[in-house]
């Protein structure tokens, strides 16, 4: 498998950070996307509007999708056991719903609107996430 250019990722930030801008300056909307999942299933009524949420979730795969099409697809390996997987899913939904978002809301949308929640949750998602790397890898030996 080919490495791609650093072009090719720092578009896909510019194409990310764009998307998040317009979202938040046509509709007074975080593109965090927790919330919009949430409010797509009619679990966080009073968020976005729903049909508006619902085209946000859908437009997720359906972008990676295009990009699949036009740039190339990715080779993707799955090393890790169904329950494992789905134990790690239901986790993280755990964390976001506890943390008020997750790491588009707070990583992406709220530092650029330098919110001091968004800077604690972002530190403590980077931390847990480098916490959980040293001691799978480290520690465990996987």
């Amino acid at each position: 498998m080919e490495t791609l250019s650093p072009l090719v990722g720092i578009a896909g930030g510019l194409l990310i950070g764009t998307a998040a801008g317009l979202l938040l300056l046509l509709s007074g909307r975080i593109a965090g996307v927790s919330g919009m999942a949430a409010t797509a299933v009619g679990m966080a009524p009073g968020g976005a509007p729903r049909l508006q949420a619902v085209g946000f979730i859908l437009g997720l795969p359906l972008g990676a999708a295009l990009i699949a099409l036009l740039v190339r697809a990715p080779e993707v390996i799955v090393t890790s056991s169904a329950p494992l997987l789905v134990a790690a899913g239901l986790l993280v939904g755990f964390g976001t719903r506890l943390g008020n978002g997750c790491t588009s809301g707070h990583g992406v949308c709220g530092i650029a609107r330098l919110s001091p929640r968004s800077f604690a949750a972002t530190g403590i998602f980077m931390a847990s996430a480098a916490a959980t790397v040293f001691v799978l890898r480290h520690a465990i030996g996987g």
